[in-house]
């Protein structure tokens, strides 16, 4: 089986190396992997320490950026290995603090897997709540180099719950010990024979709660807001932005908006200023603007400022709930205790589910739908502070998910 698959893994590199040619974000994704063996192999010696961290993206980064920062607290003569498999990863956090050598996950053939795993020679491995790639994880179980599941999720319609799904049943045996967010995660486990498995929930709640403690200061964001109620749009999409610039278009209330859209490609951004009559001022332009707080819409056309965003925001819209799979992180803005209005499709999503369920989080599914929810959310202050309250009150309540893997790593391996 390991043959069938090898070859493949193959077939799809060569078919992902022609894609290349036409997909600018395909390209990195192969023009990346080509220096990672001779950067790991100038970065790390034999006689290194190393742990090695793999995130898919940049959501799986986030969500194991809490564990990788106390585990590296706790062992600090290992490097830090960090591995991403999608260029929206690598790319927007290939310089961060926490890791010391960040490179690409070369694709799961033997070949690589065996290089890459003798290059880094990682004492631990953590993958971040999903993606199981089995050749790897053959090695790392071969060679007894003990390797966990951090934020794991599972859902009773992936291949190991099915009867044809024993390849990657077996891949899972590789794993030392699963800690995952829910119970019904921890039953579908069980049921295929796994108990080495802990829910300590989801380690983003330990991620957001931490901003709070941070500077969120942003001059010309509170210039630009001037005591106003602000409603900030995050990581829309253009299907979430046809509905929002209907309701900015017409709306009467005394309020104002900013805008981080999911794609900052200069002639979208421009596309979606465009549509927008009322006065907007883009991120990039905002040092030629001499008042800030005359404008009604600012666009950011940047990345990595909108959690900062979010702690000026009286009420939030999250976009991609009208996408696959769905809605981007609502865990931000839920932080600064902020109710938030999300598309039709968020049922991938636990956190979504439960602060719908709570009524802290409204999901829309038209014009009509949204226009209520913002009015209602506007002219209402006690339903927009008992929302936001819930949405803060949600964080708190599922924190500590980070300590409870860190403390059972250092009681296996103590320093």
């Amino acid at each position: 089986m390991f043959f069938l698959y090898d070859l493949l893994v193959r077939i799809a590199g060569f078919l992902i190396r022609l894609i290349a040619l036409i997909s600018p974000k395909i390209k990195l994704f192969t023009e990346g992997r080509k220096t990672v063996f001779s950067t790991l192999e100038s970065a790390i010696h034999p006689t290194d320490k190393t742990i090695w961290f793999h995130s898919a993206s940049l959501g799986e980064y986030e969500q194991g950026l809490p564990v990788m920062e106390k585990i590296k607290a706790h062992y600090p003569t290992h490097k830090i290995v960090l591995t991403f498999f999608s260029p929206s990863g690598y790319e927007v956090r290939k310089n961060n603090p926490i890791a010391d050598v960040t490179v690409y996950l070369p694709l799961d053939t033997r070949k690589n897997a065996k290089r890459f795993i003798a290059s880094v020679h990682p004492d631990l491995a953590f993958f971040i709540k999903y993606e199981y790639w089995p050749n790897y994880l053959d090695l790392l179980h071969q060679q007894q180099i003990p390797t966990y599941l951090v934020s794991g999720i599972f859902r009773e319609k992936q291949s190991f719950f099915k009867w044809y799904g024993s390849f990657y049943r077996n891949a899972l045996k590789s794993f030392r010990y699963f800690f995952v967010q829910n119970e019904k995660s921890k039953q579908l486990l069980h049921s295929i024979g796994f108990t080495n498995v802990k829910i300590t929930g989801d380690t983003r709640f330990d991620r957001v709660a931490a901003i709070l403690e941070r500077d969120n200061t942003l001059d010309y964001i509170e210039n630009f807001k001037n005591e106003t109620t602000t409603i900030v749009i995050g990581s829309s999409w253009p299907k979430d932005e046809s509905l929002l610039v209907n309701y900015i278009n017409q709306c009467t209330d005394n309020v104002k908006f900013i805008i981080a859209p999911h794609n900052i490609k200069p002639d979208q951004i421009q596309e979606l200023k465009k549509s927008i009559t009322r006065k907007v001022v883009l991120y990039s332009e905002k040092e030629q603007a001499t008042d800030l707080s005359s404008y009604t819409v600012f666009i950011i056309d940047t990345i990595g400022i909108l959690t900062k965003i979010y702690s000026y925001a009286d009420i939030a819209y999250v976009g991609g709930g009208f996408g696959k799979p769905g809605v981007h992180n609502i865990l931000e803005p839920a932080t600064f205790g902020i109710p938030i209005v999300i598309g039709p499709n968020f049922s991938h999503f636990a956190e979504a589910i439960a602060l719908v369920n709570m009524e802290g989080c409204i999901s829309i599914s038209n014009q009509k739908e949204l226009n209520e929810a913002f009015s209602n959310l506007i002219q209402n202050d006690d339903i927009r502070y008992e929302k936001g309250h819930i949405c803060s009150t949600f964080v708190q309540m599922n924190q500590n998910a980070t300590n409870s893997i860190v403390n059972h790593i250092k009681n296996e391996y103590p320093v």
